[in-house]
């Protein structure tokens, strides 16, 4: 008899709320709102797609932006099913939106779940995105959710006057990793925003965007606080221990960022630039809070600390000019005319296409009368160092030979005189 019951239940109740025209007009509406959207996705994409293309030098907003473009449907449908869901609401009996609720929150959830999971780059976090986010959504359209937060919350201790529970914990970890990382994200297309600033020296551009990072960031986990309900007056405990830590254990690592900051703010250093530090010549690649990444020649890139810059000596190159003077000795035979030799340097020096000749002419002077040669010294102005100074010389000396040799003017070798004495015979008497 109780079997019988339950079954004449749940045929009434399947009569009632789905064998009825409301549902099969609320499945209308879905159906109809999924055909629609299509065809005005379909028509939307590529214009935004051409539009989207037009970015340059900014992937972070170029990535949001597909990834919303790719599902404008769901997004179109999502907006169709609340306005049917709240006409249904008003002119009509909360089960006559049964179905259009339900599918209106999987629509939603299926559009935050594979964006999200199309702008995280690492595969592993978006699957876990994926999943949570999945789990929470289909408790929540069975009625479920109230369940289960009730249950995480009633997993709880007290930690003196505050009460941690494991639905807080959750919540707290969730919401500051969420605001984080979406803080990073605004953080890095606002960088690329200013980084196209015409008006802005380049170390301001990276000072000002890394304090917009930071300051997002700072905001964010503040916003995380407050919206799980912990106190921030009970922090103060927290920030003494922190403040101890930086004082006995991260010297290094405060010393590195204050002195990111100075080098941003005097100047001294600026991405592009060509720096001697020690042994290593490179080109400044990027600014970081902790480090300066400089790449040489031969394609290593070094993390050098800031606090480097700040307490030994470094040769900037292009500080205040881009143009760089070379030196190049040489020397020619006695046959030779200096004059025609300084001649030919000099002309032969400015024919090479690194050579700054409009900035300064080439200048060739003789220095000395050498053991083997007349010698002289050769000097010009180049305005890019980050390509490299040895291979300038190099095509310099190049030419040089070139012209010499065509003029008929001849390069030394080194004279030696080797004296040879033979013995002489002593005769006996």
């Amino acid at each position: 008899m109780d079997f019988v019951e339950a079954f004449d239940a749940v045929g009434s109740w399947m009569r009632t709320v789905l064998l009825n025209e409301w549902t099969f007009f609320q499945l209308a509406l879905i159906v109809a709102g999924y055909v629609l959207c299509g065809l005005l996705a379909r028509r939307i994409e590529p214009v935004v797609e051409a539009r989207a293309r037009t970015i340059k030098g900014n992937p972070d907003l170029l990535r949001v932006i597909i990834a919303f473009m790719r599902r404008l449907r769901w997004l179109f449908l999502i907006v169709w099913l609340w306005i049917a869901d709240a006409m249904l609401l008003r002119f009509g009996w909360p089960s006559y939106r049964w179905l259009v609720a339900t599918a209106l929150t999987l629509a939603a959830a299926w559009f935050v779940i594979s964006v999200l999971t199309r702008i995280i780059r690492n595969q592993t976090l978006a699957r876990v995105v994926a999943v949570t986010g999945w789990t929470y959504f289909a408790a929540y359209a069975v009625g479920l959710d109230r369940v289960i937060l009730t249950t995480l919350d009633g997993v709880a201790f007290n930690l003196g006057a505050v009460r941690l529970s494991l639905l807080l914990v959750l919540k707290a970890i969730i919401l500051s990793f969420a605001l984080i990382w979406l803080a990073v994200l605004v953080g890095n297309v606002s960088a690329h925003w200013i980084q196209r600033s015409a008006d802005l020296t380049p170390s301001f551009k990276v000072l000002i965007s890394k304090l917009v990072k930071i300051g997002l960031i700072g905001f964010a986990g503040v916003i995380a606080l407050n919206a799980t309900g912990v106190d921030l007056t009970a922090l103060t405990i927290f920030s003494g221990a922190v403040g101890v830590g930086i004082g006995f254990g991260l010297q290094k690592v405060v010393s590195n960022f204050i002195s990111g900051i100075i080098i941003l703010l005097d100047k001294s250093i600026k991405p592009g630039d060509t720096i001697t530090l020690g042994d290593t010549f490179g080109s400044v690649r990027d600014l970081r809070s902790r480090f300066v990444s400089v790449i040489t020649r031969d394609g290593k890139e070094y993390l050098i600390p800031n606090e480097d810059f700040i307490s030994q000596q470094v040769v900037n190159w292009s500080f205040s000019s881009d143009y760089v003077r070379i030196e190049i000795n040489f020397g020619t035979s006695y046959d030779s005319d200096p004059h025609e030799v300084a001649r030919i340097a000099i002309e032969t020096a400015a024919s090479i296409p690194r050579v700054a000749s409009t900035y300064a002419r080439p200048v060739c002077w003789m220095t000395g009368f050498g053991a083997s040669s007349l010698d002289f010294k050769l000097r010009f102005w180049i305005s890019d160092p980050s390509n490299g100074l040895t291979n300038i010389r190099g095509q310099v000396l190049m030419a040089l030979w070139d012209a010499f040799k065509a003029a008929g003017i001849s390069i030394p070798f080194p004279h030696r005189e080797i004296i040879m004495k033979t013995p002489v015979e002593v005769t006996r008497a």
